[in-house]
C-alpha cells in the first residue's frame, strides 16, 4: 500500500519510447513539472501527450516539445508557444484538437471504463464532419486530416437534436501535481491547480503523482480527497524547493495607484475611473 517511490527518475523510468502521457495541469498551473523534468532527463521520445495544453516555451511540456520528444499533442489551446506553432505549421509535430470540455470528458470516460459518448458540441463542424489539419507536410500541405465522426439524433426535451459519437481516453502513463497526498496515493488539489489533475488521474493505466506535502495515511479527510488512491500506482514527495518551483504564464497588473496631491493619500486610479478593484 505504500506507493511512495525515492524518486521522480525513478518513478519515469519504466516508460518507454512511443508512450502515450496523460498530463495534468492548465497553463502552468498544476502542472507536474518535476516529473516531466525526469522524462526529459531520461531520454524518452516518441512520445503522444493529452494535455489541455503544452506548457510554454521552455517550461512544463514545452520543455520536451523544445528536445523534440512529443511526435503527438491532443490537446484544446495552444496559443502561448511558438514553438508549438513552429513544430505544427513545418510538419515537424501531429495536433489533435479538441474543445476544451470534450477532451476533459473523453479523459474522464476513458478512467471510468466508458468507451465513448455523444456531446452536441462540434456538431456542423469539422470536428463531428472530418478534416481539421492533424499534420502538415513541410510545404504546408494537410497530409494526416481527422477522420469524420459517427452522428445520431437523440430526442431531448427540447425536440429531436443531433450529437457526436467521442471516444474515450486512455493513456498508457498519468503525470500529475497534487498538493496533499499520503502513501496510499489520495490526492488533494489547491484551488484552480485541481483543473485537468484529476482527469489525467483516472484516464492512466499508471499514474504517477508528485505532491508538494506528502502526509501519512489517515491525516487526510476522505471528505477532502479529489482523487482516490485506487487511481495512482506511485507518489513522488517533493522537496520544499521543487515544490516552490511554480511559474506564472502571463503577469498582469494594475496601474500604481496615484497620489492625490491636496491631501497625500493614495488614489486608486482603475477605481477612479469606474474599472472596478
Amino acid at each position: 500500500m505504500d506507493k511512495v517511490v525515492s524518486s521522480a527518475a525513478a518513478a519515469v523510468a519504466d516508460i518507454p519510447d512511443g508512450a502515450t502521457l496523460a498530463v495534468g495541469g492548465f497553463g502552468l498551473c498544476g502542472i507536474p513539472s518535476v516529473l516531466i523534468d525526469a522524462v526529459l532527463e531520461a531520454g524518452t521520445t516518441d512520445l503522444q501527450a493529452v494535455s489541455n495544453n503544452c506548457g510554454v516555451d521552455e517550461w512544463g511540456l514545452g520543455r520536451l516539445l523544445f528536445e523534440k520528444r512529443l511526435r503527438r499533442m491532443i490537446s484544446s489551446y495552444v496559443g502561448e508557444n511558438k514553438e508549438f506553432a513552429r513544430q505544427y505549421l513545418s510538419g515537424e509535430l501531429e495536433v489533435e484538437l479538441t474543445p476544451q470540455g470534450t477532451l476533459a470528458e473523453r479523459m474522464r470516460a476513458g478512467g471510468s471504463g466508458i468507451p465513448g459518448f455523444y456531446t452536441a458540441t462540434g456538431v456542423g463542424t469539422q470536428v463531428a464532419e472530418g478534416g481539421l489539419p492533424w499534420k502538415y507536410d513541410t510545404e504546408g500541405n494537410v497530409i494526416v486530416a481527422s477522420p469524420p465522426k459517427e452522428t445520431k439524433v437523440f430526442s431531448t426535451a427540447e425536440g429531436d437534436r443531433e450529437y457526436v459519437l467521442e471516444e474515450a481516453i486512455v493513456a498508457d502513463f498519468g503525470l500529475v501535481r497534487a498538493w496533499k497526498g499520503d502513501r496510499h496515493g489520495n490526492l488533494i488539489y489547491r484551488q484552480s491547480s485541481r483543473n485537468f489533475n484529476p482527469l489525467a488521474a483516472m484516464c492512466g493505466r499508471i499514474t504517477i503523482a508528485e505532491v508538494e506535502e506528502l502526509v501519512e495515511p489517515g491525516e487526510l479527510d476522505p471528505n477532502d480527497v479529489h482523487t482516490p488512491g485506487v487511481y495512482v500506482q506511485r507518489v513522488v514527495a517533493l522537496t520544499p524547493e521543487q515544490a516552490a518551483d511554480k511559474r506564472i504564464e502571463r503577469t498582469t497588473t494594475r496601474p500604481r495607484p496615484a497620489t492625490d496631491s491636496s491631501s497625500g493619500a493614495l488614489v486608486d486610479d482603475a477605481a477612479t475611473h469606474g474599472l472596478g478593484g
